[in-house]
């Protein structure tokens, strides 16, 4: 992969008004995601010593953070509402160069944080809830 932009791995939300699309949630300054696989140990006698696993199977997830600005009222009121709630909405996770993880999320962790000459920031944790679709 050849170097990409920084501001271009994006974190949207699917727009409850309009299906299909999504909303950009706000500035970030730095995110990150991980893609978890868990394994099923199968070794047993019959293994002649080494560890075997059970192909396919296991627990799959994706785990994602950022912090940054947020750009609207509206958005930090949606992030708040999300926290607040704990409602599973669709998010979309846009890794330029790469393409993007679409799939239900739970947000896990929102911070809100400011110093008296700055603007406020925030950072926020999502873990996947469901399927995830990766599109290029």
């Amino acid at each position: 992969m050849i170097p990409q932009k920084g501001k271009d791995f994006l974190l949207l939300v699917e727009d409850m008004s309009n299906e299909g699309s999504f909303l950009q949630i706000g500035g970030f300054r730095s995110n990150s995601f991980s893609i978890n696989g868990e394994t099923v140990d199968i070794t047993s006698k019959n293994s002649r010593g080494y560890r075997e696993l059970l192909d396919g199977a296991g627990i799959k997830s994706l785990s994602t953070s950022g912090s940054g600005i947020f750009m609207s009222d509206e958005t930090i009121k949606f992030v708040n509402g999300v926290a607040l709630t704990g409602i599973i909405h669709t998010w979309q996770l846009v890794v330029p160069g790469m393409g993007s993880y679409t799939a239900p999320f739970a947000l896990t962790t929102f911070e809100m944080s400011g110093e008296h000459n700055g603007e406020v920031t925030y950072s926020l944790s999502l873990e996947s809830a469901g399927l995830v679709a990766y599109s290029r």
